[in-house]
Parts: C-alpha cells; sequence; structure tokens
C-alpha cells in the first residue's frame, strides 16, 4: 500500500511560494490562475481579500460573481453555523425544512409561472437538468445554444459551451447546434445595430431548417453572456429568437447562473430587461454567497415530464439551502436590484469616461448593473480591434500591485469583467475606478 506524504512547508520558502509548489504537486495542472505569480487567498469580509502576505485587496470579481453579497457576510454565517449544528446532510431521499423554504422563496420571485425547483450542486448540473427537462418535455433531441457560450466543464455542458479554449474534448454530443451570438462589437454579419434589423436572432430560422429535424426541443442562452466577456443583447434579441424556437416547438432555457438576484441592476432576473419568460431557468452562483448550490426552476407541466426516478444526494443540502434562503432576504432586504441599478451606473459612468481617456487601447465598454466589461485591443482609433490578450495580462498585474482584483473573458482572454459584491458601496467604486486609470495610465495606454 502506497504511504501519503504530507507535505510541509520548506524553510527557505515563503507561505505563497510553498501553497502554490504544492498545488503545482497534488492538483491537476489544467487548473488555471490568474497572474504571474499566483495570488494566495486566506481571508474576506465583505468586499476585501486578503493574501498570504497580508496585503488587502479589494474584490472585484466576487469568485467569478458567486460571493453575491459579500466574504463573509455575517447574516449567512450565522444561518450557515446555526444549521450545522441541527442537520447537515441528508440527501433529497426526505424533504426537509431548508429546501422547501429555498423552492418557495424561488418561485415567488421568478418570472413568469415558473414555480418547481430541482437542486443541484453547480451550474453545470442545473443547465444538463434543464437540457433534460426540454427534451422530455418536447419529445425532441435537438438543443440551440448560442457561440461564446459557457455551461461548464462536463461532457455535456463542454458540449453546449462554444469556447474552443474551454473545451478538453471534441463536441460529442451530436444534438447540440450553436446559433450566431449577439456580439454587436464584433458583428459576424459585418453590421450595426439598429439597422443590423437584428440579424443574428433571425438567423435562427436559417439554423433550425438547415443544421436540425426543423423540430427542436429548446434554446439555451444566457441573458448576458458571462465568460464570453458580457456581452449584452440588444432589447429585442430575445423576442425574436424565442418566437422563432417556439414557432419550431421549442422551450426557452434561460441561463441565470450569472446574472441572477439583482446583478443587471433593476430587476431580479437578467432576462427580465428583455420582455421574455422562459419556461425553464438555471441560477447557481450567486445564490448562496459561495456555497455550492445548482438550481434548475420550470412550470409545473414541463416539470412533470420527468417521470423517471430522480434524486440529488447533495443538490438541496440543508446547510446549501439555508445559506440561499438567508442570501436572498438580504437581497430583498436591502432591495439589491435597485441598490445595483444605481451603482451600477456609477460604474459604468466611470468606465465610460476611462474609455474616452484611453480611447486606443479600450475597443468597448458594456455591461448592465454591476456586471461590467472592458474590451482590450490594439487601436480603437485606427480601427484595429485585434484582441490585445497581452495587455489585458499587463492591466492584471498593474491592478493588482495596486490591491485591485477583476477578472478576464472573451474568447481571446482580452476583456476585463468587473463584477463586485452586490452591498459594495459608491466609495469602493470610486476607489476601484481610481486604481482602473492608474493602471491604463501605468501601461502607458
Amino acid at each position: 500500500m502506497k504511504t501519503a506524504k504530507i507535505s510541509k512547508p520548506h524553510n527557505e520558502m515563503s507561505k505563497t511560494d510553498d501553497i502554490v509548489r504544492r498545488q503545482k504537486e497534488f492538483l491537476f495542472p489544467c487548473v488555471a490562475h490568474y497572474y504571474e505569480k499566483p495570488l494566495v487567498l486566506v481571508e474576506g469580509k465583505g468586499t476585501r481579500v486578503k493574501d498570504t502576505d497580508g496585503t488587502i485587496l479589494l474584490d472585484f470579481f466576487g469568485g467569478i460573481l458567486t460571493v453575491s453579497i459579500g466574504h463573509a457576510n455575517e447574516r449567512i454565517n450565522r444561518a450557515v453555523k446555526a444549521q450545522m449544528d441541527k442537520l447537515g446532510h441528508v440527501s433529497t431521499l426526505y424533504p426537509t425544512e431548508p429546501i422547501v423554504v429555498l423552492a418557495e422563496m424561488l418561485a415567488k420571485i421568478a418570472p413568469g409561472r415558473l414555480q418547481q425547483s430541482f437542486f443541484t450542486n453547480s451550474g453545470t448540473e442545473a443547465d444538463e437538468t434543464a437540457f433534460m427537462l426540454a427534451q422530455l418535455y418536447t419529445g425532441r433531441q435537438e438543443i440551440i445554444a448560442l457561440r461564446y457560450g459557457y455551461s461548464g466543464r462536463t461532457v455535456l455542458a463542454q458540449a453546449l459551451t462554444a469556447h474552443s479554449t474551454w473545451r478538453a474534448l471534441p463536441t460529442q454530443v451530436a444534438a447540440v447546434k450553436h446559433a450566431v451570438s449577439p456580439y454587436c462589437y464584433r458583428c459576424p454579419f459585418k453590421l450595426k445595430y439598429p439597422s443590423c434589423d437584428l440579424a443574428c436572432a433571425r438567423d435562427i430560422e436559417e439554423l433550425i431548417r438547415t443544421t436540425t429535424t426543423g423540430k427542436i426541443a429548446g434554446f439555451l442562452a444566457e441573458p448576458i453572456q458571462g465568460v464570453a466577456g458580457f456581452i449584452v443583447p440588444p432589447k429585442k434579441y430575445f423576442q425574436i429568437a424565442v418566437e422563432i424556437v417556439r414557432k419550431h416547438g421549442g422551450v426557452f432555457i434561460c441561463d441565470e447562473v450569472q446574472t441572477a438576484f439583482g446583478r443587471t441592476g433593476g430587476k431580479m432576473f437578467g432576462i427580465e430587461h428583455f420582455g421574455v419568460e422562459p419556461e425553464i431557468m438555471t441560477m447557481a452562483k450567486g445564490i448562496a454567497n459561495g456555497m455550492p448550490l445548482g438550481a434548475t426552476i420550470a412550470t409545473p407541466e414541463v416539470a412533470d415530464s420527468i417521470k423517471a426516478l430522480s434524486i440529488s444526494t447533495f443538490g438541496g443540502n440543508p446547510v446549501c439551502c439555508t445559506a440561499a434562503s438567508e442570501t436572498l432576504r438580504i437581497v430583498l432586504d436591502e432591495n439589491i436590484p435597485a441598490r445595483v441599478e444605481k451603482l451600477g451606473r456609477r460604474l459604468r459612468d466611470g468606465l465610460d469616461a476611462l474609455k474616452q481617456k484611453y480611447p486606443r487601447i479600450i475597443g468597448d465598454v458594456r455591461g448592465m448593473g454591476l456586471m461590467q466589461a472592458m474590451e482590450l485591443v490594439e487601436d480603437e482609433t485606427r480601427g484595429d480591434r485585434t484582441p490585445n490578450a497581452k495587455a489585458t495580462l499587463q492591466f492584471f498585474e498593474e491592478t493588482r500591485k495596486r490591491g485591485l482584483l477583476v477578472g478576464k473573458g472573451g474568447l481571446h482572454g482580452n476583456i476585463v469583467r468587473l463584477a463586485p459584491p452586490m452591498l459594495v458601496t459608491e466609495r469602493e467604486i470610486d476607489e476601484a475606478l481610481g486604481i482602473i486609470g492608474e493602471s491604463f495610465t501605468a501601461m502607458k495606454a
């Protein structure tokens, strides 16, 4: 029998170096990290985190939009600790109060006729559940997803994902077809909105007629494409796209994994900005402020389409459901959608001003609420929109030096994503904008 060896810090190494060394030795090499020298975090409170060197940094990515209400939120921590002392785990074979309370809360705040939920551990599982529901309900197989979309790391989720950089295997699910993304800054038709007449949405008709049997199960899309770099579609996009999908017998699966619970500002869910009600919706990330939980909610008739036995061993865990319910109570108590609308406007105004100051490198500023992005290019002033991934890496190092954490996205890794916890303050937004400006200046952008 192999004897496990527990690594101990090398005397000559810092704690940071030792953790990075052990990471490389004992975790899969594919696990990606930001920064030239990986940042090892040890503590977090509110919008701030601390690394192993004791440096305090302002977190404007929140664990990929997951720490929705802030690190170590006291209300959520108290609720979680109390639940852990009562009941930690039983599986979905037994009803519990936490799972029922959360499901009822989601039914009350979800748009349209969405009412019944199934809980899993992640957004990937939530999307897979939605995929299966659409197929069972319609009796059809083919699903339309979007180019630049991201659904997770399982085989099915990678088939739905349209980013070559995130795919470890060739597509192995023939039922998935990819429609053109409503990516106005890089329109594949070389058109301009609104004179384009939303060709990207209307092209779904031809996609269905030429690449499917003509009878589809559904259409899965994020209201704002997250990993793609916060791509925001034109206002009427979903109305046109979903009408086409329903004409061909499909249902609309709205992926709110990154956009839910006020993140887009003014509304509880991202799709509410676009005037369309989905038959199925998925959620994860910010739902439990960092605890692992995914949810798929559907209309009663769609939810009833699963006739086989089904459980989720860890999905709906009492502790995770308690964290989610308390997170949603804070969202409601603090009127997060209205709060984010106001703060998002402040962040966006600041980013637009930076685009005016650094017009060469900042090609596009886009987003909604506290979900904003800057696309960095070679030279926008000369019409050169070549993705500038090198500048993005430099920007990351400069913002880190000045105490700000940001996110990255886009097919080419050239898009800066900003999504702080939603209890961020005006002063912290101004602080972040100041650091961003200083960083571009240091880059001689």
